[in-house]
């Protein structure tokens, strides 16, 4: 269990903050910008449910919010070893099958794309859509920090995966994909 008594540690008033081993890095690491990205996703996450209505999908964010924190944590360990233990927080394999399986689930219901869509529609599907646009940035982030260090191939995966499940569940919520706003490419060229 976590238990902070003082948000403040001064500690990173150097320009560096810990990782979980104990060691510290700069904030600028590529590192510490995926963790800042996933965080600032997982916060988008949480505008989106002030808008999505129907308790399904209230339940799926709920539960994506709390996997992108163990992604944070995730990314914040050093390391080659990348299976979960008691005191080590990864992500797995099973959490990357779920979102996939709901995904499927999601994508049963909806027509096939037409066109590309644009982000909108309903509020909370266009809330949605700009929480996957926010995943798509710190899936770069991650990749880019995945060449200078080794990151659980699962959490990459897992990251990759939201993106995909975000776009569906932003489809599903715009009336299972009537509601989407298609791209009319060069429409208003002349």
């Amino acid at each position: 269990m976590v238990k902070l008594n003082r948000i403040y540690t001064r500690t990173g008033d150097a320009g560096t903050t810990g990782l979980v081993d104990g060691s510290r890095v700069s904030k600028a690491d590529a590192r510490m910008a995926a963790i800042g990205d996933v965080d600032e996703a997982n916060s988008i996450v949480g505008v989106a449910l002030l808008h999505v209505t129907d308790e399904g999908y209230r339940a799926t964010l709920a539960r994506i919010q709390n996997e992108l924190f163990d992604l944070g944590a995730d990314l914040a360990t050093p390391g080659e070893q990348f299976e979960p233990d008691e005191m080590t927080l990864r992500i797995t394999a099973v959490q990357v099958e779920r979102l996939e399986a709901e995904i499927d689930a999601m994508n049963e219901a909806l027509g096939p794309l037409r066109s590309f869509i644009l982000p909108g529609g309903d509020p909370a599907a266009a809330h949605v859509h700009l929480a996957r646009a926010v995943v798509r940035r710190a899936e770069r982030a991650a990749v880019a920090a995945s060449a200078e260090v080794a990151l659980n191939p699962q959490a990459l995966a897992y990251i990759n995966r939201l993106s995909d499940h975000l776009f569906v569940l932003g489809r599903a919520i715009n009336a299972a994909g009537r509601g989407d706003i298609l791209w009319v490419p060069g429409a208003t060229r002349s």
